[in-house]
Order: C-alpha cells, then sequence, then structure tokens
C-alpha cells in the first residue's frame, strides 16, 4: 500500500473538533436574530429558527434571498454581525461544541487523486479520529455509503453520483449530532439521489438532526419533517406542509374538468379557466362534494371526458410566498 501523505485540509476554515460530551437540552440547534450585512447590502435581517433533536429541516429561498449566507454563519464560515448560533445549548461562534455539527458543503470537497478509504482515512484525521476508531469509522462509512467494493479506487474515477456519498461521508465520520447539507443531491442521477437519501434516513433512526438546503421541492416535501423558507434576508415561513398550506394557499383541492364542447351555462362556483382550458373549481372534501360537482357539470349540459384534482403542495406555497420560482 503506497505511503498516504496528509494533504492541506479543504475544510480548515470550519472550526476544528472538540472532545467534549454534553447532556443534550430540548433544542438540537438554535440560530437566534442573525444579523449579516456586506456593505450596504443587507444578507440577513433577524433570522431566527430552531431545529430539535433528530429533526429533519429543509431550508429554501430563492436566489438573493441570503441562504447562503445563513448557511456559512451556521456553518461557522462566516461571521454574523450580531446574533447567535447554539449547538445542544452552546454557543458556536466561540467554539463551543464544534465537534457536534458536521458540514457537507455544495462543492465536493474530496481529493481526486486519494482512493476513497484514503479520503476518508484523510477527514476522519482532520475530525480528530486516530487509530482503531478511525479505522471503525472508515470501515462503516464505506459500507454505508456501499463502496466497499471500490474502497481503493480513485475518486476521480467516480461517477458524480459516488463522489457526493464520499463527500457526505466525509463529514459524518466524527458522528456529528447535528448534520447541515447543502444541496446533496446536486448534479446526480436518480438512482443515486435515492441512495443519498437512504443514508441520511439513517443518520435520522440514530438521531441526527439534519437541516438540508435543496432546489428540489419534491424533496423538501418529502424528505422533511419541517420547512423554513427565507427571503428577503429573513424568516418568512416555518413549519411543516400541511401549516404552511392552511397558513397560505388553503388546504382547499382544485379540481379540472375537460368537457366535450363548451356549456352553454356556468353552475355558480364553476370558472372557465383559460390557461388549461378547462373548467375549474375548488373542494374541501373531494368525497362529500365531488359527486355533486360532477353531477352539476353534467345537468349544465357537459359531457365529461377528464377531470383532474391538484392538491395544495410546497410549490404552491413556496410562490405564493414569494411569487418566485424556487430558482429565479
Amino acid at each position: 500500500m503506497r505511503q498516504l501523505r496528509i494533504p492541506k485540509n479543504p475544510l480548515e476554515h470550519f472550526p476544528a473538533a472538540g472532545s467534549y460530551q454534553v447532556d443534550p437540552p430540548e433544542l438540537a440547534l438554535s440560530v437566534e436574530n442573525l444579523h449579516k450585512a456586506f456593505g450596504d447590502r443587507k444578507a440577513l435581517q433577524g433570522v431566527s429558527f430552531r431545529v430539535r433533536p433528530g429533526e429533519r429541516v429543509a431550508l429554501l429561498g430563492p436566489n438573493g434571498a441570503g441562504k447562503t449566507t445563513l448557511i456559512r454563519c451556521i456553518s461557522g464560515r462566516v461571521r454574523p454581525d450580531t446574533g447567535s448560533v447554539e449547538i445542544f445549548g452552546r454557543d458556536f461562534g466561540k467554539g463551543g461544541a464544534n465537534h457536534q455539527l458536521g458540514v457537507v458543503p455544495q462543492d465536493l470537497a474530496i481529493y481526486h487523486d486519494l482512493t476513497a478509504r484514503e479520503n476518508l482515512l484523510c477527514f476522519g484525521r482532520y475530525h480528530g479520529l486516530r487509530g482503531r476508531s478511525l479505522r471503525d469509522r472508515v470501515d462503516w462509512a464505506l459500507q454505508w455509503i456501499a463502496l466497499e467494493d471500490r474502497a481503493h479506487e480513485l475518486t476521480s474515477r467516480f461517477s458524480g453520483g459516488m463522489k457526493r456519498r464520499v463527500n457526505i461521508a466525509c463529514g459524518v465520520l466524527h458522528r456529528p449530532r447535528v448534520l447541515l447539507l447543502d444541496e446533496p443531491t446536486v448534479g446526480v442521477d436518480p438512482q443515486s439521489r435515492q441512495r443519498i437519501f437512504d443514508m441520511l434516513d439513517e443518520l435520522s433512526d440514530l438521531g441526527t438532526s439534519i437541516v438540508l438546503t435543496t432546489h428540489h421541492l419534491d424533496e423538501a416535501q418529502q424528505r422533511s419533517e419541517r420547512i423554513v423558507i427565507v427571503d428577503h434576508g429573513r424568516v418568512i415561513a416555518d413549519g411543516n406542509l400541511q401549516e404552511l398550506v392552511e397558513r397560505t394557499v388553503g388546504p382547499q383541492r382544485r379540481v379540472t374538468f375537460q368537457v366535450l364542447g363548451q356549456l352553454p351555462s356556468l353552475p355558480a362556483g364553476l370558472a372557465w379557466d383559460s390557461s388549461q382550458q378547462r373548467y375549474a373549481c375548488s373542494v374541501e372534501s373531494l368525497a362529500d362534494e365531488l359527486p355533486e360537482w360532477i353531477s352539476r357539470v353534467e345537468q349544465a349540459g357537459g359531457n365529461i371526458e377528464d377531470l383532474e384534482v391538484h392538491t395544495p403542495n410546497l410549490h404552491d406555497v413556496f410562490l405564493h410566498l414569494t411569487g418566485r420560482e424556487l430558482r429565479d
């Protein structure tokens, strides 16, 4: 086996790992009243949110909303002008609980001229692991990311999804109790995307608190217990999907009917949707109201060829709150 030379740590700007343990208080992560300005531009204007132990939270925001600055403040890469970040009750900005946080950046932070195992050994040492503990964690990580059979292969030969999995493993070798992931599935194929979320499910089952950013609203909706939306440097929404729907667009389902020809008259509550070229109405209970609507359309002379039911989702909430698509 070739001699392993430990290169310069690409994450050296992150706080170093600690060695003490703390009894878990009520909150895993507490972000309180963060402000950050770059000259005259106010990137953060009093951002606050909390994460409970074992909770998975999606952090969303359109481009320019302040999300990137917020992520850097939480991870320690940027010092906020005012406010605090606490992990299990200890001030992260003052060096407390640094070892409790794991950070997986969007840009790949692995060495392409090293093998998967060598990368893991390097990052394990950066996190303070040594000896048998380091070897055991590397063995666990290779199994966790399903790359045991590729352990001695240079990562430069890996696919994008495989590199992402190694990147994530490097950020969790020290068993962080809070994990911050910035776009963990960007640029990967569907199979690798599913594998990454299976990995995160395993961490959640072990009690790890996870905060992830994503440009995929379906990921945020399906894979998170709570959603925090940031815009113009402020938190504009915080809650689970049902709560956000009820506070914004409302729980009513939208039903659209495609009929043969045009209705000579419209029943009350039914409207013509020119964008879809269909008739539309809103219902609160499909079981109670949909049969009645079908009857009304037929009685009005409509021969129904098709109908669709749209349930309010995170995309509707996001557009309602920001007026923009996630990537805008």
